[in-house]
């Protein structure tokens, strides 16, 4: 029974990488947000899976299909709440994720803002 959900699920961690690797013959890297929405208070959506699961929308891809991603800031919201930008590289490509996000980090003031707590 575990053993078919396991098979299955290595079946779609397969595919996911597969297109990935397909977007990278195209491309040196992909920049997404790193979440849908800023930050929410600690313990805010503990009682709502869904939500929780939905803040790391951007990431469960990435993760499983195993590849290099990065989240740098850019941004604060409205509300003053850190954003985040993540960039993702291909797999071993470490290297060129890490100039990327340097050469962002040089080229933007956001990593010196400091939110008000």
């Amino acid at each position: 029974y575990y053993e078919a959900y396991y098979l299955r699920a290595l079946k779609v961690r397969a595919l996911i990488a597969n297109d990935f690797a397909n977007v990278f013959k195209e491309c040196d890297c992909i920049v997404t947000p790193t979440s849908p929405t800023p930050a929410f208070a600690i313990g805010e959506k503990t009682q709502n899976p869904l939500a929780m699961y939905l803040s790391d929308i951007y990431t469960i891809s990435v993760n499983l299909a195993g590849i290099p991603a990065i989240s740098v800031p850019c941004g604060l919201s409205k509300a003053g709440l850190p954003v985040g930008l993540q960039i993702i590289a291909k797999a071993f490509d470490e290297e060129m994720l890490l100039k990327v996000a340097h050469a962002y980090e040089q080229s933007t003031p956001w990593h010196k803002e400091k939110p008000k707590i």
